[in-house]
């Protein structure tokens, strides 16, 4: 099967020139390419000048992930597309293990590798940590980290096991089916647009899997910080979005009215950490899911939509148990 590497980026030359060298080495199965969101410095330049083997493909805009990833890939023919952030690094043989598995498994349309924080690389990273799967009321949660609480990586999640969703730091899809589902949504811009992708993939009967023999580091909040109130703004937002467009009919109204107030909560938590802005981010995000949510109520398009959850509330667990990893509650084996 081939493979093809995308890197989007925008005005990422430090990024790149911190990170492109582990994928170039470690990446000769594959075909490399920066997707370039119309940056503004010289990032591309120094691609052509530095990794010249690098295909570069030329957005007209800086569409953000979503629209970023959609236009760039309409250029790219591999049976395999690997999406990965600007701030990854890759190590010896991540890729083989992942080919394996497509090769192996005909049912299995996305793969995440085992994502390890760069800061701290004994300690599963944020952003999808040993694979992502979300409670009854859409939140999502990991192998590895639940909520902001990170475990070590003492091996406790070796295994090739299914999971519900794949991180956008780092993420393998079969070109089809990618197509198939017509790839991101770009009403989402940024944020959870993976969590769509795979739900939409999860509806039509595909598998998501996670590779432990695949790893990488991921620096997480390098081109939006989780201080920045725009990166809540979206979050809320659209994890509110992707629940309209692919819940069951019967649960649409309920898990969303339970989200909007829990919402709220967080709003009140945000005021009282003198967080003004994140508790505004949060108003605005609502508004702009109530200006959207006819727009995305004509986007539910599947036949089926299927059981997506064994965890009933991780806010329970969490907030109420004191639950702080998988294996204390969340076990969510699908």
């Amino acid at each position: 099967m081939s493979i093809a590497v995308v890197i989007l980026n925008w005005n990422g030359k430090g990024l790149l020139e911190k990170f492109l060298p582990s994928v170039t080495a470690y990446s000769q199965e594959a075909t490399i390419y920066v997707a370039d969101n119309a940056s503004t410095d010289d990032s591309m330049a120094f691609v052509r000048d530095a990794y010249p083997q690098v295909k570069i493909i030329q957005n007209t805009g800086n569409y953000g992930y979503a629209k970023g990833y959609n236009d760039a890939l309409r250029e790219v023919e591999e049976d395999i597309y690997a999406l990965v952030n600007s701030d990854v690094e890759v190590t010896e043989g991540w890729l083989n293990p992942v080919l394996e598995l497509f090769e192996s498994d005909t049912e299995t349309a996305i793969i995440q590798p085992k994502i390890l924080d760069y800061k701290n690389k004994s300690y599963f990273e944020y952003a999808g940590a040993a694979g992502g799967f979300i409670d009854r009321l859409g939140y999502p949660f990991c192998r590895g980290r639940i909520f902001n609480t990170l475990e070590e990586d003492r091996g406790q999640y070796d295994d090739n096991s299914e999971i519900f969703w794949a991180s956008g730091a780092c993420l393998f899809i079969r070109k089809d089916v990618y197509r198939e589902l017509g790839g991101f949504d770009e009403d989402f811009f940024a944020h959870q647009e993976e969590i769509d992708l795979c739900w939409r993939a999860f509806n039509l009967n595909y598998k998501a899997k996670y590779c432990y023999k695949s790893v990488i580091y991921h620096v997480g909040g390098a081109t939006l910080q989780n201080t920045n109130p725009r990166k809540t703004f979206l979050n809320f937002r659209n994890s509110l979005l992707s629940m309209l467009k692919n819940l069951p009919r019967e649960m649409v109204f309920p898990i969303i009215f339970a989200r909007l107030c829990l919402d709220g909560v967080a709003g009140i938590h945000f005021i009282f950490q003198g967080k003004f802005a994140h508790c505004f981010a949060i108003l605005k995000a609502h508004f702009s899911f109530y200006s959207l949510q006819f727009k995305f109520l004509n986007k539910r398009k599947s036949k089926k939509y299927k059981n997506y959850y064994k965890t009933n509330s991780i806010v329970y667990k969490y907030f109420l148990k004191g639950g702080r990893i998988f294996d204390s509650g969340f076990n969510n084996s699908l």
